[in-house]
């Protein structure tokens, strides 16, 4: 007989597979309990890197204050105590191309300009640095300049045709017919050649018999004393000026507005910087306070800067800038303060000197009319800082002035009969300037960026991979689910 394979009882098929399907559901369950345990650690890994952002950030903002102050061992006081990047001034010096026509024939000078010749200045240390209880700091400036032959066109005794200093002295501050007789006695000219060296720094003059230079005296002077806050108490108010010269205004404009001493020295500003917010700073050199506007950013050794620029209207005439009305003093000379671009600077130098912009920029057009050969241009006759955002230091700036000053028709002075115009004569543009070196820059993003990229790296990770493990073990809970579902 054929065997026939015994067929288990309904009751036994039924027990078996109930327990197969009991161990599938444990196995699903596990599986699932695992899954949502994964989903859960996920979301805490993506929610400590949500928590990091606003305490990493508080973390680096409260160090970044802490070091923008100026006291002993902080980073800002480190930079701020001694020059770091060399500092240089470049001269442009004015050669006058026709100097015998303008005093025979009345013609217009020929100028061609001559640089530049590069000195390097603020070297020194400050001196006299005392702390002062009202959480400001005192200190002084001293002056030095050191010819830099290789950064120049030639030699500091290259000689140039430029304006006679005290004839155009003369001119403004005395009496024709003395300053004439003077002239004649000395047989001094309009127009006179002296070396760089000389024009700059100083020589005997023949007709006054005292020295005469354009920045004379300048080695072994002092700017200041300045009195600046620290920022310890206030950190907005880190190296804002307190007091110059020991006084909080300067006593030049005879106007209260005008003789405000408003921000810093420039050099740096308190952190966290609001690009819509302008800079205020105080340069001494022209005696009144100035402000700076946002621009654009830029990248500065693989630091991003800030760069701020005076807008055009700082030296802008009363008419188009009523704040102006208060540094014009010289009427005949600036047409009834109706021309632009100039700043007459001797009730605070004495000296009969006007300073604008180098090439007249955003001048008024007749200022280039009395001289030929000056070609204003924005790039390169600008002043601006390049400011880091967060901790407010200026990693590099230019400080382009342009130094000027007038002679005119007159019947008593002999050399002047033949001039027809009132001239507004340029001497010479500088540009001061300074630039973040490498050591410099490699120590910024070392204390500073490395740290914050560092953060921000481990933030990006912990929210990345929190937010992968919780998505796919949701999807992997899902899925279980729905196949436990159509198992069972």
């Amino acid at each position: 007989m054929p065997h026939v394979p015994s067929v288990p009882p309904p009751r036994t098929v039924a027990r078996a597979a109930a327990r197969a399907a009991a161990t599938l559901t444990m196995g699903c369950c596990e599986v699932k309990h695992w899954l949502i345990a994964g989903s859960v650690v996920g979301a805490v890994v993506c929610l400590v890197g949500v928590i990091l952002i606003p305490v990493g950030n508080a973390v680096i903002e409260s160090t970044v204050k802490k070091e923008a102050v100026l006291l002993p061992d902080t980073t800002a006081y480190k930079n701020w105590i001694s020059a770091g990047a060399p500092l240089y001034r470049q001269f442009w010096l004015f050669d006058v191309q026709n100097p015998e026509e303008v005093v025979k024939n009345g013609s217009i000078p020929k100028l061609y300009q001559r640089g530049p010749y590069t000195y390097r200045t603020r070297y020194l240390p400050k001196e006299n640095v005392t702390f002062n209880d009202n959480y400001t700091v005192s200190f002084s400036l001293p002056a030095g300049a050191i010819f830099e032959p290789s950064m120049s066109v030639g030699p500091e005794e290259d000689t140039v045709t430029t304006l006679n200093l005290a004839v155009a002295g003369a001119y403004s501050l005395i009496d024709h017919k003395l300053a004439n007789m003077l002239i004649q006695l000395s047989k001094s000219t309009l127009f006179q050649n002296r070396t760089v060296k000389e024009i700059l720094w100083g020589y005997k003059d023949p007709m006054l018999k005292s020295i005469m230079g354009l920045f004379y005296p300048y080695n072994n002077t002092y700017d200041g004393p300045y009195n600046m806050f620290t920022g310890q108490d206030d950190v907005s108010k880190v190296s804002v000026i307190d007091n110059w010269q020991h006084q909080p205004t300067v006593p030049y404009w005879n106007d209260p507005y005008c003789n405000m001493i408003n921000g810093t020295d420039g050099s740096s500003f308190s952190p966290y910087l609001d690009k819509k917010k302008p800079l205020y700073f105080f340069p001494s050199d022209i005696c009144r306070s100035v402000f700076a506007e946002y621009v654009s950013s830029e990248d500065l050794k693989g630091i991003t800067v800030y760069r701020y620029m005076l807008p055009e209207f700082t030296l802008a005439s009363p008419a188009v800038n009523p704040d102006n009305k208060c540094f014009c003093s010289n009427f005949e000379m600036t047409n009834n303060c109706t021309m632009a671009g100039v700043l007459d600077i001797q009730p605070c130098k004495g000296a009969p000197v006007f300073m604008s912009l180098p090439h007249f920029l955003h001048g008024s057009p007749d200022l280039l009319d009395t001289v030929r050969g000056l070609n204003p241009n924005s790039e390169e006759h600008s002043t601006y800082l390049d400011v880091e955002p967060i901790t407010g230091f200026t990693l590099r700036f230019a400080k382009r002035l342009q130094v000027n000053m007038v002679y005119g028709p007159s019947k008593d002075i002999r050399i002047l009969n033949q001039v027809k115009n009132n001239t507004m004569f340029p001497l010479v543009w500088l540009n001061e300037t300074a630039a973040l070196d490498d050591e410099t820059a490699d120590m910024i993003k070392a204390e500073l960026f490395s740290r914050m990229s560092l953060l921000e790296t481990v933030q990006i990770a912990l929210i990345s991979s929190g937010a992968v493990l919780f998505v796919l073990c949701l999807i992997g809970v899902c899925v279980v689910t729905h196949k436990t579902g159509k198992k069972i």
